[in-house]
Order: structure tokens, then C-alpha cells, then sequence
């Protein structure tokens, strides 16, 4: 009986991200952030004494008092000024390691997180633009949680000590400078709801032109022999314009909120000019306090700018990061079991299975597939196009779940097994192997990351692979480029080969491994395959009559169904799907 599959995970709500998860970044910086805090708030303290010196300047002259009294006035403020340097410079040195530790965890996380996820994760997605958020996302987050947070703790504190100082020294000045305040509050919320959402299509749209462009490079040869450069370049030119104008966008709000915000500002000092001269010329405040007044006052208009600005960054960075949480947050569908057997015989049977990709669950590709592997055994799948025999070997390797049925090993549902450890019993060689761009020895050494340099050379040898390898001036070591385009189609398939010997799987899944190579290349080919079957239980997906006839079984596919089932010369015997799909062959 086949055991209940259980319902498909629902992706994840997407949740509206706040500053303060954006700011929980920082959380592992602490110490850092601390004492560049430390340091920020001395450098901010300095900068809030020198109005006052420039008081005791401008009153101690206005009152006749000697160069004696001034000279010290201005070492001291030298003094003054040497000391916030140096707690200025300190503070961008903690504050900038901690930001560069910060997005360097974060890109580590994000890419483990990335790669963790289920096969259907990637089918939805492309790849331009999961690069995207590991670079240009994580590089807006940067900044924010560190430099620009050193900011605006710098800011904040120069604004409200100068404030402090503004109410001590006239609070009806400072009453009439703040009018304004309310206004311009309000106005930095709206704008900033408003940023963020632009933002974040900004950040869209900027995935959308690396996807293009990545999409191309990786594809040149194939735009290339269609002569189809001119419309890449269109496809490309047209996501880059859809990405300026929404920055143009972004732009044109932050220049209407920065002037309106600005007017308000250079309003309330003209209101202070104006109150603090009838002050002064009724003589309720001395020059020097008005001057050191108008110093606060422009320290308070300096900070509630930079503040302003500061914020636009936070809200492109939540915008940004709505995103990167996204696939922090996401949980993979196909959920990890934590059984292993003992020992693995390979049998493997399909009961009742109902399968369709979650990227087109309108189409069922399995309607209660039922079939058997038998350990030890070659078992063929041949079929028209789209019966299913690509989805067979998916399922194999649990790169999906069915969505009704059962798949077992030895008896266990695979859903119970560790993927990992499922995944280190099945070598997979397909018509088209995926090589690295790095050294022939590390893409066969993929298989077992630690053999010897002896087994890649002996795992090469059995697939046909080392002659030509050695013939190579840097041998082993040759790289192949990337997606192996310095190799020959043979010779990336033997490389394969060699990886999945060195792996030494229980189940085998050979997916067209031979059906786009020349004669040569394919009888090569064909013998380090049967060595490579010797004792495996081995899943052969194929069209051509070479690769399945000597198979212990074959199973005729459509529909999703097992139609047709025997050897070679009983299905031949049929008058049956297999037969036509033979003479088909012959035909062509």
C-alpha cells in the first residue's frame, strides 16, 4: 500500500521587511559597532564644542580682551579639532571592517541558502537573477547596517546636542527654528514609504538586465550562428531603460522631497536671523551667542539633512532586502529525511506514481507510473518524447517529490532517507555533462572529493579517458573551460564517465548518454559505460536500438504508463508501441 505523500509546501507569504530585521544584521558586529560608537560619540562631542570657542572668540574681542586670551582659545580648539580626527578616523576603520565582515557573511548565507533549495526553486527562477542578489542586493545591504548606521548615530547625536544646547541657550529662538519640524517629519515618511517600493522594482528590474546579459554570454555561440546580436543587444538596451527609469523615478522623488525639505530648513534660519537680531538689539543676547547660535543651528540643519539623505538609503536598502530575506526565509519543498541503510542492494519500485513539475502542474507527466529495478540488473526506458522517462531519473535522485504515490529503496520511501546520502547512491551521465571550468583531475574528482591523484587517474583510465587526457601538454591538470568547451563532445562524456566511477553509485542513470556522439567517440563511449554497469542496478533512457537491446528488461513508456514491458526480441515479436518506435528508427 502506498504510503500518503504529503501536500506540496505553500510558498512562503511575502512578508513586509522592516529596518530593524535590515539593522539585525549587524547583530555578530556588535563589538565592533560598539567601539566605533565609542568613537563616533567623542567625534560628535568635539564637533558640538567648537561653536562654543567661536562664542568666547567673538565676545572676548568685542570686549577688548588681549591676543593672550585668544591665542589659547584657538590652541584649544585645535586641540579640539586633532581629537575628533582622530576618533573620526577610528570610527570609519571599526565601522567599515564591520561592514565588509557583514555582507561577506551574508552573500554566504544567502548562496547556502540559494543552493539548499529544491530542483522546482531553479526551474521558476533564472539565473541573472539570483546573481543579482548576491551581488548588487547585498551590496546596498552593506553600507546601511554599518557606515550608513555610523552616520546617522553621528547625526542623530549632533542634532540633538545642538538642539540641547539651542533650548539652553534661547528657547524662543529655538521654539520658532522648530516649527518646520513636524512637516518635514511627515514629509520623510510618505517619501519614504514611496522609496521603497521603487526600490525594490528598481532592484527588479536590475535582475531582470543581468539575467539578459548573462543569458547571452553564456549563449553567445547560439547568437552567434543566428546572427541575432542586434537583438540581443535590443533585449538588453530595452531591460537597462526599464531600470534607468524607474532610478530616473527615484531620482525625481528624491529631488522634490530634498528641495521642499531644504526651503523649510533655510526658512527657519531666516526666522532666526530675524528673532535674533530684535534679541540683540534689545540686548537680551550678546553676539557672540547669537553667532555661536547660528553655528548650532546650521550643526542641527546639517544633521536633519544628512539624516534625511540617510534615510532615502535605509529605504532603498529595505527595499532591496526584501528579496535577500526572501530566499533567506524560503524552506525547500522537497523536505530532508534522516534515515540510511546499512547496506544498499538497489532495488528500486515505483508504486502508484502521480507526478507533474510545479512549474507546469497543469500537465501530469506520471499517472500512477508503476514499475520495478532490479538489483544488478540494466533496465532500458524507451518511449516517444514527454512519456516520462527524464522525469523517471529526476524522481531517482529526488530532485522532486511525487505528489501521490510512493518511490523506494530496498523498501524505504526515499522521502524517509537523508537526500544527501540518497543522492551519493545515484550516478547520473546525460547526453549533455555539466564540467566546471577548473582541471580535468578536479571535475573528475567531483565524484569523491577525497580520492588520490591514483584513483582519478585509475577512474580515468576505466572510462576510456586517460589517453587522451595525457596527451594534453599540462595533462590533468588542462582546464576545460567553461561548461567544458575546450573538450569534444567524447571527451566530455568520458570525463562524466570517469567522475561517476570515482562516485561509485549503487543505481545508475544513464539519461542519452551516447545519442549525440559519432561512431568513434560512441564505441569509446559505450565499453567504459559497460564497465562502468558491472554490478549496478542501472536505469538506461534512450532512442537508439545500440544502447537498449542488450538490456535485461525494457519498459515501453507513454503517457506517463508502463505500456509495454519484455526484452528486445519478445517487444519485437509484439505488434505493439516498441515495434514502431523500432522501424521508426530504421525508417529514419
Amino acid at each position: 500500500m502506498s504510503a500518503p505523500s504529503p501536500p506540496p509546501a505553500a510558498p512562503p507569504a511575502r512578508a513586509r521587511i522592516d529596518l530593524r530585521r535590515v539593522l539585525a544584521l549587524a547583530r555578530p558586529q556588535l563589538r565592533r559597532l560598539v567601539l566605533g560608537t565609542i568613537a563616533l560619540t567623542i567625534s560628535a562631542g568635539m564637533s558640538l564644542a567648537y561653536p562654543w570657542y567661536v562664542k568666547e572668540i567673538v565676545d572676548g574681542v568685542l570686549a577688548g580682551q588681549g591676543r593672550a586670551a585668544l591665542d589659547g582659545v584657538v590652541v584649544a580648539l585645535l586641540g579640539l579639532f586633532f581629537v575628533g580626527s582622530v576618533m573620526g578616523a577610528l570610527r570609519a576603520w571599526w565601522f567599515t571592517v564591520a561592514g565588509e565582515r557583514i555582507v561577506s557573511d551574508l552573500r554566504r548565507d544567502l548562496y547556502a541558502a540559494i543552493v539548499r533549495q529544491d530542483i522546482a526553486f531553479f526551474d521558476e527562477r533564472r539565473t541573472g537573477e539570483l546573481t543579482n542578489r548576491l551581488a548588487a542586493d547585498a551590496a546596498v545591504l552593506q553600507n546601511t547596517v554599518t557606515v550608513n548606521v555610523s552616520m546617522a548615530l553621528r547625526y542623530l547625536v549632533m542634532g540633538l546636542g545642538a538642539l540641547g544646547i539651542l533650548f539652553w541657550t534661547s528657547w524662543k529662538l529655538t521654539l520658532l527654528m522648530l516649527a518646520v519640524v513636524p512637516l518635514v517629519v511627515v514629509g520623510a515618511t510618505l517619501y519614504g514609504r514611496v522609496l521603497r517600493d521603487i526600490s525594490r522594482s528598481f532592484q527588479d528590474a536590475l535582475a531582470q538586465a543581468t539575467t539578459v546579459a548573462e543569458e547571452t554570454i553564456a549563449g553567445i555561440r547560439t547568437v552567434r550562428a543566428f546572427a541575432h546580436e542586434p537583438a540581443e543587444r535590443a533585449r538588453y538596451g530595452k531591460a537597462v531603460e526599464d531600470s534607468f527609469a524607474l532610478a530616473v523615478r527615484r531620482a525625481r522623488v528624491g529631488a522634490v522631497f530634498r528641495g521642499v525639505a531644504g526651503f523649510f530648513g533655510y526658512a527657519a534660519i531666516a526666522a532666526v536671523l530675524w528673532y535674533g537680531g530684535l534679541l540683540l538689539t534689545r540686548g537680551q543676547m550678546s553676539m557672540g551667542e547669537l553667532t555661536s547660535f547660528l553655528l548650532y543651528t546650521f550643526t542641527l540643519a546639517f544633521s536633519l539633512g544628512a539624516l534625511s539623505s540617510l534615510w532615502e538609503d535605509f529605504m532603498k536598502a529595505v527595499g532591496a532586502s526584501e528579496r535577500v530575506f526572501e530566499l533567506l526565509d524560503r524552506q525547500p519543498q522537497v523536505a530532508g529525511g534522516h534515515g540510511r541503510l546499512e547496506r544498499v542492494q538497489g532495488r528500486v519500485a515505483f508504486s502508484e506514481v502521480g507526478f507533474a513539475y510545479p512549474a507546469r502542474a497543469d500537465r501530469v507527466v506520471l499517472d500512477g507510473l508503476s514499475m520495478s529495478l532490479e538489483p544488478g540488473t540494466v533496465t532500458a526506458l524507451v518511449g516517444p518524447s514527454g512519456a516520462g522517462k527524464s522525469t523517471v531519473a529526476a524522481l531517482l535522485s529526488r530532485f522532486y517529490d511525487p505528489q501521490r504515490g510512493q518511490i523506494t529503496l530496498d523498501g524505504q520511501d526515499l522521502r524517509a532517507l537523508d537526500p544527501d546520502w540518497l543522492r551519493g547512491q545515484v550516478g547520473v551521465v546525460s547526453q549533455e555533462p555539466v564540467l566546471f571550468a577548473c582541471s580535468v583531475a578536479e571535475n573528475i574528482r567531483y565524484g569523491r572529493q577525497d580520492a588520490t591523484d591514483a584513483e582519478v587517474e585509475a577512474a580515468a583510465r576505466a572510462a576510456n579517458a586517460h589517453d587522451f587526457i595525457a596527451s594534453f601538454p599540462e595533462g590533468y591538470q588542462t582546464l576545460v573551460g567553461e561548461r567544458g568547451v575546450r573538450l569534444s563532445g567524447g571527451q566530455k562524456q568520458r570525463v562524466a564517465i570517469a567522475r561517476a566511477i570515482l562516485k561509485d553509485p549503487r543505481i545508475l542513470v544513464l539519461d542519452e548518454a551516447t545519442s549525440a556522439l559519432d561512431a568513434e567517440s560512441e564505441h569509446l563511449v559505450q565499453e567504459a559505460l559497460e564497465r562502468l554497469m558491472r554490478g549496478r542496478t542501472t536505469v538506461v533512457i534512450a532512442h537508439r536500438l545500440s544502447t537498449v537491446k542488450a538490456a535485461d528488461r525494457i519498459l515501453v513508456l507513454d503517457g506517463g504508463l508502463v505500456v509495454e514491458q519484455g526484452r528486445h526480441g519478445e517487444l519485437l515479436a509484439r505488434d505493439g508501441l516498441y515495434r514502431r518506435l523500432v522501424e521508426r528508427q530504421f525508417a529514419a
